[in-house]
């Protein structure tokens, strides 16, 4: 009798128009129930019936409920599924394909099959790229994929560089190139510098030289340096098919042992390369530096040249004979000669920038040792050493001299921008360092000169709590095509140059420099050239940190390091845990809540401060060093779970 009765149905849309509605992101747990976190604050209990409906990561509209007293959800629509494009390791059972994705927090396998135009042959423990294309919130009984593509086989050990690649659609191979653009097609109108004794130094193994120096010291005082940089705008015409693959590309992508370049190797690594003794077409700047180590601008000029460099030399060799150790020396007289006053040239830009700009505090980087397999030898702490230094204080004179004269000629660019604090943060950094007797003003250090100021003191109490709550305050950089200070670096502008086989926005530099230097319409680069190139940053630095984190966990995972000691430096605190980096080898590890204190309401991890509390009293805080053992590295995630040494 209530077979479609028509007050029935509307009763019932009544009451399913009543009941209440939350958005939110799905975040699953191990135990199999979840949550949807509406916001930072918020988040409503998913019950493991439920979760069966979702992923990990979607995002969709669910019903709120009470069941015995407890506020839950049911998901009721998808508005964007977590998966769509994926990478995934393949599993073969009773001749049915099964892949699981590879993301921390989904366990269960998919369902899949080869597309119709895929024609690759899977077997248990491929790697492959899937597409999503069945979701039980969409209607559909299950979750179903298609593979697109195999990434690579199972046991290959380039494994971690592959699936990380593919991930996130980056290039895997290096362009192909043609005839043509092997081609030299800027060579009239050059100065032939061929007899300056240019010198290159660099890590022993670079293959992609962009940049040579040539200095002299005046009677004066003064120092004239001439910045040489690689051409490769002179054998790849704008718009041409190999200069759209490079603006795609956007960077060479330098991963741990292993690198995708921007163009081809023939080009970057062979006939673009400032090899010595090679005659090579140069995009040249010369720089007047003052007895107070300032930068003539007035007196800047490019040219374009022909040179050829007399000596590729090592940072260890130059540091270790600056330093009198080692038994290198260097092969010549005049190439002596130009260490010294390049050396001199650093200290006096290093003094200048640390009482007018933002000096850099040394650092300490970690690489891994490979195998020409892919295997993990070991892991070196590589420190910057003065040569490092005379190299970077060249390329930031050059950088300076490029902005400067864009500005000056044309009045855009690329440029690399950095703009210190939002209005917001700026009032936050502020209330901040009132609490350690600082006493800045948001008017103050929301200007160039005021950052710098502000920098400067924080360097010199040499706090590294301080400094890094304040970083956290701090915006992140990026680029522009008009000028803009560098608030980070303590520059009015800055634009690079100096790299351009292995950076895009340096190649669209080069040709506005060129552009200036023969009289011709300067092409001015869009707003849309500037979003792909961040984009593309962005996802270069997560592959970099993904294939290191891999790599970390096989490394990690040997018998000599599972009773290890290790000294760490806490980076982060999370809502539920310490993140931490090991000195020794660099390795970043989580330790959670219930390894740092066994009673979970006692603990208070206090993002905003980064700090610690147990009971109400402070235990760790952002900057301490702690000594750490390894509890657990799970390969599957990536994770390395660490404990602390009480």
């Amino acid at each position: 009798m209530f077979q479609n009765n028509p007050l029935l149905t509307q009763l019932k849309k009544n009451l399913h128009a009543k009941t209440p509605r939350v958005e939110g992101i799905v975040k699953s747990t191990e135990r199999g129930f979840g949550f949807l976190e509406v916001d930072v604050q918020k988040s409503y209990f998913i019950p493991p019936k439920n979760m069966k409906k979702v992923m990990h990561g979607d995002k969709i509209i669910a019903l709120l409920k009470t069941e015995q007293d407890r506020e839950i959800v049911e998901p009721e629509k998808l508005i964007e599924p977590f998966l769509n494009r994926f990478v995934g390791k393949i599993e073969k059972k009773d001749n049915r394909l099964l892949i699981i994705p590879d993301y921390p927090f989904l366990k269960d396998f998919i369902i899949c099959h080869p597309s119709k135009d895929c024609t690759d042959i899977f077997q248990s423990g491929d790697w492959a790229i899937a597409q999503l294309k069945k979701h039980k919130l969409k209607g559909d009984h299950i979750f179903y994929a298609e593979l697109t593509e195999k990434i690579i086989e199972k046991d290959n050990p380039l494994i971690p560089w592959w699936v990380t690649l593919a991930r996130y659609n980056l290039d895997r191979k290096e362009p192909l190139s043609e005839e043509n653009d092997l081609v030299l097609k800027e060579c009239n109108n050059r100065k032939d510098l061929t007899d300056l004794d240019f010198i290159t130094i660099d890590n022993a193994n670079t293959k992609d030289i962009d940049d040579a120096l040539f200095i002299t010291e005046k009677n004066n005082g003064e120092i004239s340096l001439i910045v040489a940089i690689a051409d490769p705008t002179a054998y790849i015409k704008n718009g041409s098919k190999l200069d759209l693959i490079a603006s795609q590309r956007a960077f060479t992508n330098y991963l741990p042992g292993f690198n995708v370049p921007m163009l081809p190797r023939n080009l970057s690594e062979d006939i673009c390369s400032l090899h010595p003794n090679k005659h090579r077409p140069v995009l040249a700047c010369n720089i007047t530096v003052l007895k107070d180590g300032s930068i003539a601008y007035d007196t800047i000029y490019f040219f374009l040249a022909w040179i050829k460099s007399k000596s590729k030399l090592s940072y260890d060799h130059v540091s270790d004979w600056i330093e009198k150790s080692g038994t290198w020396t260097p092969p010549t007289k005049s190439i002596e000669q130009q260490i010294l006053i390049l050396h001199r040239l650093c200290l006096l830009r290093i003094k200048w920038r640390k009482m007018n700009a933002v000096l850099f505090k040394d650092s300490v980087e970690y690489r891994f040792h490979l195998s020409e397999y892919g295997n993990i030898i070991d892991i070196i702490i590589e420190k910057r050493r003065i040569a490092h230094k005379i190299i970077e204080e060249a390329m930031i004179i050059a950088n300076l001299s490029a902005a400067n004269f864009l500005s000056r000629n044309l009045g855009f660019g690329v440029y690399n921008i950095h703009t210190g604090f939002d209005l917001v943060n700026a009032e936050h950094a502020v209330a901040f360092l009132k609490s350690y007797n600082l006493n800045f003003s948001v008017a103050e250090i929301t200007t160039l000169k005021g950052f710098c100021h502000l920098r400067r003191v924080l360097n010199s109490l040499s706090n590294n709590y301080i400094d890094s709550r304040i970083r956290r305050f701090q915006s992140f950089g990026d680029f522009s095509t008009v000028p803009g200070p560098h608030f980070a670096l303590g520059f009015s502008e800055y634009a690079t140059w100096t790299s351009p086989i292995r950076k895009y926005s340096d190649m669209i530099n080069h040709r506005l420099l060129k552009s200036i230097i023969k009289k011709e319409k300067p092409i001015r680069p869009n707003e849309d050239i500037k979003l792909k190139i961040s984009e593309q940053k962005r996802r270069n630095r997560m592959s970099e940190r993904d294939v290191s984190d891999w790599l970390y966990t096989i490394f990690l995972q040997k018998k000599e390091h599972r009773n290890q000691k290790f000294n760490a430096e806490i980076t982060d605190i999370s809502r539920s845990g310490i993140r931490a980096r090991l000195i020794e080898n660099g390795a970043h590890v989580f330790i959670p809540g219930p390894l740092i204190h066994s009673v979970r309401e006692e603990l208070n991890f206090n993002q905003d401060v980064g700090k610690v509390f147990i009971n109400g009293i402070m235990h760790y805080k952002i900057s301490d060093l702690i000594q750490v053992s390894l509890s657990d590295i799970r390969l599957d995630t990536r994770s390395i779970i660490a404990k602390p040494e009480f």
